[in-house]
């Protein structure tokens, strides 16, 4: 069996290799890498095995999804700032954290991106 082939019309349009780094990391010395391991974000795109980049340096603001320490652990929610400190989970079944109320209560860093690969290559540990 004989095969023919022509190329690409994209051919043209090739850019260079993407860089990863660059493109998803604004400050790499203030950024981390964290695997989510629970489905309270998964209105976000967030679920159990999402890899989330979390930048230290940003400054929190109502509506972002950050990182916090409590001192039951650590925790991924969305930062709401009115009408009172809150952190909360896209997921329902989730109670809302008050900050105020949670003695302890820390931001450590903002998500910048979340990476969540399809279902069948997620492995479990």
């Amino acid at each position: 069996m004989t095969t023919s082939a022509f190329p690409s019309p994209a051919a043209d349009y090739i850019e260079d290799a993407i860089d990863l780094v660059k493109s998803l990391i604004a400050h790499p010395s203030a950024t981390y890498v964290i695997r989510a391991s629970s489905d309270a974000m998964c209105d976000s795109a967030i679920l159990p095995g999402s890899l989330l980049l979390v930048d230290t340096s940003l400054q929190p603001g109502d509506g972002d999804i950050v990182v916090a320490r409590l001192l039951s652990g650590f925790t991924v929610k969305r930062l709401r700032l009115r009408p009172r400190p809150q952190l909360v989970a896209d997921n329902p079944a989730y109670p809302v954290v008050k900050i105020d109320e949670e003695e302890g209560a820390h931001i450590v860093g903002v998500v910048t991106t979340v990476i969540t690969l399809p279902a069948r290559h997620v492995r479990a540990r």
